[in-house]
C-alpha cells in the first residue's frame, strides 16, 4: 500500500472522528445544553471508545485494507444518518428522560464511530514494513492528528458557520466514503453501497426542518396558536420559544417581553436611554420603541440577519455586538441605563458561567449609578428547587433585595423576572419575633 494512501487514510480518519464528537456537542445543545457536566461525560466516552478502537485494531493480523474499508463504511452510516437533526430530535423526543436518551445517543452512535476510527491507525502501520515502528507510527500519528486539529477547527469555524451543522454531517459522512473507495480501489460491490449510504445522509440531513441551522443553535420560526391574538409566530431557538409576535396593531409579544417593556418604559419612565440586551432572542425588547438606545450582544453573529429575515420580517431596531455575554460585559468601556439578562443555551439552560456571583457582580461595572439590572430566567413556579434558591440567593448576594415576579405561578416551569438596583447593597436582616420586636422603628427609619 503507497505511504501517501495510508497518510491520506489515517488523515481522512482523524478529520472525521473528531469531526463526529463536535458535530455531536452541537446536535445535543438544543436537548441537554452544553454545560460541563454534558460535555464532559460525551468527550470521556468519546476517548474511552477511541482508546478501546485502538487496542481492538492492534489485535488485527489480516485483510488490513478489507477491514479499515469495512470500518469507513459503517461509519459513514453512523454518522451521516445517526448525526442528522431529525435522527437526533426523534431520540430525545421518544426516549425519556433525556439523560436516557442521551446516553442511547453516545452509546448506540457516538462511541461505535469512536471505536471504529481508532482501529485505523494501528492497522494501517502493519502496512508500513520498512520503517522502524517508532518512525511508522509516529508519522501515522502525525497525519491523523492534524486531520482532528483541521477537522475541529473546518467544520465549527467554517463549514457550520457558512453551510449549517447538517452541511458538516454530510462532510463528515462523504469523507469516510472517499476513504472508503480509496481503500477498495472502486470495486463494484463497495461502490454501490457507497453511494447508497451517500443518498442516505443526505436524505437525512435535508429534513431537518429548521429555519436555519448554525454552530451555536438551530432556529425555526413557525406559526402557533395564541387565542386573542393574530397571526402569532414564535422564534425558537435550540428547540425553546425564545419570542414571539403577532401581526396586530400595535403587535404583541411574549408574556415576559411584555413585562419588561412594562418596567422598562411605565415603571421607570425610561426615555433616551442606553439599555444592554444580553441575549438578542428575537430582538423584540426594542420592536417598534423609538424612545431609547438598545446594544444586543449575542454570541452567534447570525441571529441578527435570520431573525430580521424570517421572524421580524423588518430591520431590528438598536446595534448589535457578536460576543459572549460574560467577555463583553468584562472589556467594554461603555456605561448603560439598564441591563437586561437574557441568555439561554437551549430550554431553561443558562450557561453556567452566566450564574456565578463574579457574573452578577461584574454587571454592576457596566451599570451607571442608578442603573437596573433586569433577569429573565426560568425556574419552577414555587421557586423550591435549589437551582432556583441558589440562583436568586447568589444574585441577591451581590445586589441585595431584588424584585422577584414569577409570571406563570401554576406552571412547573416558568418566566421569573428579576429587578435589582445598582445603587443596592446585601445587608444583614433580622427577624421579628415577640419578645424583640424591632419592626416599628425599623418602619420609622425606613421612611426619613
Amino acid at each position: 500500500m503507497p505511504r501517501l494512501l495510508i497518510y491520506a487514510i489515517v488523515f481522512i480518519e482523524g478529520f472525521c472522528s473528531l469531526g463526529a464528537e463536535v458535530i455531536a456537542l452541537r446536535r445535543l445543545v438544543p436537548h441537554v445544553g452544553s454545560a460541563i457536566v454534558v460535555t464532559a461525560p460525551t468527550i470521556g466516552f468519546f476517548l474511552l471508545a477511541l482508546a478501546l478502537g485502538y487496542a481492538a485494531g492492534g489485535r488485527v493480523a489480516a485483510d488490513f485494507r478489507a477491514v479499515v474499508a469495512r470500518n469507513f463504511l459503517v461509519s459513514a452510516a453512523l454518522a451521516g444518518i445517526g448525526l442528522s437533526g431529525p435522527v437526533v430530535d426523534a431520540l430525545f423526543a421518544h426516549l425519556q428522560p433525556a439523560p436516557f436518551a442521551w446516553l442511547v445517543f453516545v452509546g448506540a452512535i457516538l462511541c461505535p464511530v469512536a471505536w471504529l476510527l481508532g482501529q485505523t491507525v494501528p492497522i494501517l502501520t502493519n502496512l508500513l514494513q520498512h520503517e522502524r515502528a517508532g518512525e511508522a507510527s509516529g508519522a501515522a500519528l502525525y497525519w491523523s492528528t492534524l486531520g482532528s486539529f483541521l477537522g475541529s477547527l473546518g467544520l465549527s469555524l467554517l463549514v457550520m458557520q457558512w453551510l449549517g451543522v447538517s452541511a458538516a454531517v454530510f462532510a463528515c459522512a462523504a469523507g469516510l466514503l472517499a476513504g472508503t473507495l480509496m481503500l477498495t480501489g472502486r470495486a463494484p460491490g463497495i461502490a454501490a453501497l457507497a453511494l447508497s449510504t451517500a443518498v442516505l445522509a443526505g436524505y437525512a440531513n435535508l429534513q431537518h426542518a429548521v429555519t436555519a441551522d448554525t454552530a451555536y443553535a438551530e432556529y425555526r420560526v413557525a406559526a402557533v396558536d395564541r387565542p386573542g391574538q393574530t397571526n402569532p409566530r414564535a422564534f425558537w431557538v435550540n428547540q425553546s420559544a425564545a419570542s414571539l409576535i403577532d401581526e396586530s396593531d400595535p403587535p404583541r409579544y411574549t408574556r415576559y417581553i411584555e413585562h419588561l417593556r412594562r418596567v422598562l418604559l411605565d415603571d421607570l419612565g425610561f426615555r433616551d436611554r442606553d439599555i444592554l440586551v444580553l441575549g438578542a432572542g428575537g430582538f423584540t425588547l426594542s420592536h417598534r420603541e423609538p424612545e431609547n438606545r438598545y446594544t444586543y450582544v449575542d454570541i452567534d453573529p447570525q441571529i441578527r440577519a435570520i431573525a430580521e429575515r424570517h421572524f421580524l420580517k423588518a430591520p431590528a431596531r438598536g446595534e448589535f455586538v457578536a460576543d459572549d455575554a460574560r467577555r463583553y460585559v468584562a472589556t467594554t468601556v461603555r456605561r448603560f441605563d439598564a441591563v437586561v439578562v437574557d441568555v439561554f443555551g437551549s430550554h431553561t439552560s443558562i450557561p453556567s458561567h452566566l450564574v456565578t456571583r463574579e457574573f452578577w457582580d461584574g454587571l454592576r461595572r457596566v451599570l451607571k449609578p442608578d442603573g437596573v439590572l433586569l433577569a429573565n430566567l426560568i425556574l419552577d413556579g414555587k421557586l423550591e428547587s435549589p437551582y432556583a434558591r441558589n440562583l436568586l440567593a447568589t444574585i441577591e448576594s451581590v445586589y441585595g433585595r431584588c424584585a422577584v415576579d414569577v409570571l406563570h405561578k401554576a406552571k412547573p416551569l416558568a418566566n421569573v423576572e428579576v429587578a435589582c438596583f445598582a445603587s443596592s447593597r446585601p445587608a444583614p436582616a433580622g427577624i421579628y419575633v415577640d419578645e424583640k420586636n424591632r419592626a416599628d422603628l425599623d418602619r420609622l427609619a425606613g421612611s426619613r
